[in-house]
């Protein structure tokens, strides 16, 4: 006779925290958000922690090097996804551990034989005043002037006027050598009053340029996801088909972190990549698996070697697993089980394996319920997808600018890995996901600093300043379907008809 759970199974709008005593010194200017990312031993601090509990979804959608960059900048961390060649995710992960906070490739370049009408039209595409003359027009030919505003006057000058007669030669200008850290790079700014220090090598091919405007911009970013060679951490989507090919790929693009990425992670196919994984790398290579919604299928990769488990079927918003094949649970109900059996398996072995919650956030109070309900971090994909950074389109709608947006069960991913149950067939037989909009959004860290605000305000109320401590004093209460009508505005006629819940991702 088949099992049936006692419980229904219940999402996140179901639940409330009911507020605990905040003290004085309970303010969310004090909270940390500060968090482990793989599994460590007790009195042992993880080989990972991200800064802020968030990282990007394996989609296509979602997570390319743009979003790994900016991402990190803010404290989190992406997952490129895998559902592409490995040599492209392999030069996604290469791109962002290159990308030196400060240091800037120049992406607006010139040609001596350029003319005035080139410099406004790379102006006009790129919004740079500020443009590199290189002996090929390219951003590491070798450097041979620079032109600024300051250089041209428009009213007075021939638009077929060449670059070469208007130009600051090399020779009049101020450069520093490739190796230089952003510490001296902008001292050497100060000092000379520059507004850009371009870095050159040894045979002054034009490398990076440091801004003078970047400098506050870093020092604004206190908590970027940095390694010790002060590079920025980045993930990678890897699956149960390739991984001999992918792993040693992406290992050695300077992954930091990989995630097997599956939609059901309770199965042999997870164990033999772990296997092979821990065969190859021992505990050097950190490996997350999932996903699996009850406490049966964490411990199963808990034994298998997971660094880290991630929980959720069928509540992502592209989702449609559940209609087509009727498996799932709702995440609160998954989350609540698989963390309450994290926290056995740290108390017999000794070893914390963290929770990854992904899919089902539809509010941005939504993240807090996870993180209360046990969850270390949240992995997100629609909340990205709505952002500057993801690699999507921006369309106009019926007047209203939206984002392109597909599931990796999607006909347009065709991410048949994902769903893979083994055999040699090789391909979708069915759709496990949709191609939608989601509304534009605006830039990442605006959207992140609101939606992190609310997250530090909401745990003050519960008098937590950590996500621990959050998740010990958490009260939690289940409300009724009255109650969450009571919870919006109600019987009123609203002035504004737009949304006023600006996180709300709907």
């Amino acid at each position: 006779m088949a099992y049936y759970f006692d419980e229904p199974s219940r999402t996140f709008n179901e639940y409330l925290l009911v507020p605990g005593f905040s003290s004085s010194e309970c303010i969310p200017a004090k909270v940390s958000l500060k968090t482990p990312l793989v599994k460590y031993k007790k009195g042992e601090e993880p080989a990972i922690s991200l800064n802020i509990p968030m990282v990007s979804a394996i989609m296509q959608s979602v997570s390319d090097d743009g979003m790994g960059i900016a991402l990190a900048t803010e404290g989190g961390l992406s997952f490129i996804f895998g559902s592409q060649s490995v040599e492209s995710q392999a030069a996604m992960v290469a791109r962002v551990k290159d990308y030196k906070a400060g240091f800037v490739t120049s992406d607006a370049n010139l040609a001596p034989t350029a003319t005035l009408a080139d410099v406004l039209a790379l102006k006009e595409e790129y919004g740079h005043s500020t443009m590199p003359v290189t002996d090929d027009g390219s951003a590491h030919g070798k450097l041979l002037g620079i032109v600024t505003s300051r250089d041209y006057r428009v009213s007075r000058m021939d638009p077929s006027e060449k670059v070469v007669d208007f130009m600051t030669p090399r020779e009049r200008m101020i450069v520093a050598p490739e190796d230089t850290s952003l510490k001296t790079a902008n001292d050497i700014l100060w000092d000379n009053k520059l507004n850009s220090l371009p870095l050159v090598d040894g045979e002054d091919h034009l490398m990076y340029m440091v801004f003078r405007k970047d400098y506050d911009s870093h020092k604004s970013n206190p908590l970027e996801m940095l390694d010790s060679h002060k590079r920025y951490m980045v993930g990678a989507g890897i699956n149960t088909r390739d991984y001999a090919e992918r792993v040693p790929a992406l290992v050695e693009a300077g992954a930091d972190v990989l995630c097997i990425d599956s939609s059901e992670g309770f199965s042999d196919w997870q164990r033999i990549t772990l296997e092979w994984v821990r065969e190859h790398y021992g505990d050097s290579v950190k490996v997350g698996a999932g996903n699996v919604v009850d406490a049966e299928g964490f411990r199963f990769l808990a034994e298998c070697g997971a660094d880290f488990v991630k929980v959720g079927i069928g509540g992502g918003s592209i989702c449609i697993t559940r209609e087509q094949k009727g498996i799932g649970r709702g995440q609160a109900t998954a989350l609540i089980e698989v963390a309450k059996a994290r926290d056995e398996y740290f108390e017999e072995t000794g070893v914390y394996i963290p929770v990854c919650s992904d899919g089902g956030i539809v509010y941005d109070h939504h993240m807090t319920l996870a993180l209360a309900m046990g969850a270390d971090f949240l992995m997100l994909g629609r909340y990205f997808a709505r952002f500057d950074e993801s690699p999507t389109n921006k369309v106009n709608v019926n007047g209203s600018y939206m984002k392109e947006y597909w599931g990796e069960g999607s006909a347009r991913a065709r991410n048949w890995q994902r769903y893979d149950l083994g055999g040699d067939k090789k391909g979708l037989s069915f759709e496990e996901g949709v191609d939608s909009y989601v509304p534009y959004a605006g830039t990442l860290k605006d959207n992140v600093d609101l939606t992190l605000s609310k997250v530090r305000s909401t745990m003050c109320n519960c008098g937590a300043l950590t996500i621990a401590e959050l998740q010990e004093k958490a009260k939690l209460t289940v409300v009724s379907s009255t109650s969450i009508v009571e919870g919006g505005a109600h019987d009123v006629v609203l002035k504004d008809k737009a949304p006023y819940g600006t996180g709300s991702m709907r």
